[in-house]
């Protein structure tokens, strides 16, 4: 429950476009500055995004040789159902999600629309929808340190953080609520198939 110190890592895939090595170093801080924490990541080791590894090699396994664990307390699950995330993300203490400035995560927004108090890489797309100490905490995405900082301060004042958590929730509400954005997707699916484009935006 959220009664114990969970906390979350979700990915497609474990690879650097989603600071998935600088998780892994941060959980190591974690493991030893928080003995009670257990660490849930939820992915699969394959890649999605940038230079595949050579046959038989994991980002999951590289990483684990470079980092020093507790091996009881952290846990990989693979993919699991939509369903079963929703139900994670209602018991975790903090979640992590980090990415390089590229596609944002609907994860993200997932977890932030449970109520999810959410460490976010200080990248470009992240920056678009957490406000630092208003609706989220953000970190340097190459800073480890930074990354398990944070999170310690959420599980620290976890009496603090209850407005942070309410917002991030009212944040998805108001902006990404399907109520909202599915008929302006239709629209804009019409407007498309009808040829009807929106003026530019400039003058050449």
């Amino acid at each position: 429950s959220r009664k114990d110190e969970i906390i979350t890592y979700i990915a497609r895939n474990f690879e650097p476009y989603r600071g998935f090595p600088t998780f892994m170093r941060a959980a190591e801080i974690l493991h030893k500055e928080r003995p009670n924490c257990h660490i849930i990541a939820v992915g699969a080791d394959e890649v999605s995004y940038g230079r595949k590894l050579p046959k038989g090699q994991t980002w999951r396994h590289i990483m684990m040789e470079q980092v020093k664990l507790d091996k009881d307390r952290i846990t990989f699950t693979g993919n699991v159902p939509y369903a079963a995330l929703i139900d994670l993300f209602r018991i975790s203490s903090a979640h992590i999600y980090l990415t390089y400035p590229f596609v944002l995560s609907w994860s993200m927004l997932e977890a932030m629309s449970t109520g999810v108090a959410v460490v976010g890489s200080r990248t470009a797309p992240v920056q678009e929808v957490v406000r630092d100490g208003e609706n989220g905490l953000l970190a340097d995405f190459f800073s480890p340190e930074d990354v398990a900082e944070k999170i310690i301060r959420i599980l620290e004042h976890k009496d603090q953080m209850q407005e942070m958590r309410d917002n991030a929730r009212q944040t998805v509400i108001d902006k990404f609520a399907i109520k909202k954005l599915l008929p302006l997707h239709v629209d804009l699916v019409k407007d498309v198939a009808a040829k009807n484009f929106p003026p530019p935006t400039h003058k050449k």
